[in-house]
């Protein structure tokens, strides 16, 4: 497993923030985030992507989420196939989440990524919109991954 801690910084803007950078072709067992420090209003279409410098791939459903004051504790998953949006479930009260279906893998719905040719710089974005100025608050990410390929790798950007 990999961790990045993410600050929300973007001022009036769509940001695409690098968490992860991965080399070879890895599995992704899952990938989550849990908010550590309260997100701000306005935190709105959130999703994943990956970003190989010309292609941007979506992870989880590009229309996304909205994590408006999202308190720390929140969780953020990808829990299905990439039509579906990322999950958020804001801790201010407490709850169940689900799995996509009772026929699901896992609670973490698991996928593959696959670095672009000859070496290029293939990472993991987290994407949002916000209209303040700026939008705060800390995510800390995590991915659980295996090597497909020799090389397979995932590091914190």
């Amino acid at each position: 497993e990999v961790y990045k801690s993410l600050t929300l910084a973007a001022s009036n803007t769509t940001a695409n923030v690098p968490i992860f950078t991965v080399t070879g072709s890895v599995e992704v067992l899952g990938i989550w985030g849990i908010v550590t420090t309260a997100l701000s209003s306005n935190i709105t279409a959130a999703y994943l992507q990956i970003n190989d410098q010309t292609a941007t791939p979506d992870i989880t459903l590009a229309s996304g989420v909205t994590l408006s004051s999202f308190t720390a504790g929140s969780l953020l998953a990808r829990t299905s196939v990439v039509g579906v949006a990322l999950v958020g479930k804001n801790a201010s009260a407490g709850g169940v989440t689900d799995p996509v279906a009772a026929t699901a893998p896992a609670f973490l719905m698991p996928f593959a990524i696959t670095q672009k040719t000859a070496g290029v710089l293939t990472q993991v974005e987290f994407v949002y919109t916000t209209t303040n100025t700026p939008a705060t608050g800390v995510i800390n990410w995590g991915i659980r991954w295996l090597p497909l390929s020799s090389d397979g790798n995932v590091v914190a950007v």
